[in-house]
């Protein structure tokens, strides 16, 4: 098992990265970036090429590196860690995260179709789970934060230990049913 930060913005670095690891049975891409939320209808085309490439990019650089031999085999599985903002806008300068977050469900969708019944590719859409990344502390402390939590039916963040059960889940034999699937994992936002 690998877990690494890798900069997967250079085009080969998803080829390198299958190259060293060798055989990949299950790829669960779980990609982001820290956020710089612009003032609103401000987002601008380096905005939205900065989200891709961190996004969406590595998304399609990765799949495309294991897909060949998870198809010789006629096995494997991807699983997109993504977020519920593809599935419900939101308000607060969030339009490029969401398209790059809704490119990457739609991409999944698709090569789902592609490789199926082989190879199971599927998604998870969060949001409100505990990570400092988009959650910072320092946010934590804003009204922002706390209107946005009243929004929450669960009315908390969840612990990574439970999305990643939900991870694990897709990841697992469980879901060998589960094709082009999105589970969303928001404590209810998205209903």
């Amino acid at each position: 098992m690998f877990a690494e930060s890798w900069d997967l913005t250079k085009p080969t670095m998803a080829d390198d990265i299958v190259r060293e690891v060798g055989h990949v049975d299950i790829l669960i891409a779980n990609l982001a970036y820290p956020q710089h939320i612009p003032s609103r209808s401000r987002e601008t085309d380096a905005d939205l090429e900065y989200a891709m490439q961190r996004i969406m990019y590595p998304l399609h650089r990765l799949t495309r590196a294991v897909l060949p031999q998870m198809l010789r085999r006629k096995r494997g599985k991807i699983v997109v860690v993504g977020s519920a903002t593809s599935l419900r806008g939101r308000k607060g300068g969030v339009s490029v995260y969401g398209a790059a977050r809704g490119a990457q469900h739609g991409y999944m969708k698709n090569v789902a179709m592609e490789v199926a019944p082989y190879v199971n590719v599927n998604a998870t859409a969060q949001t409100y789970v505990d990570n400092l990344t988009y959650w910072p502390m320092a946010y934590r402390e804003t009204e922002e934060f706390r209107e946005r939590m009243a929004e929450n039916p669960a009315a908390r963040l969840a612990t990574g230990r439970e999305c990643a059960q939900t991870v694990l889940f897709l990841a697992g034999p469980e879901s060998d049913f589960f094709y082009g699937q999105i589970i969303p994992f928001a404590g209810g936002w998205t209903v």
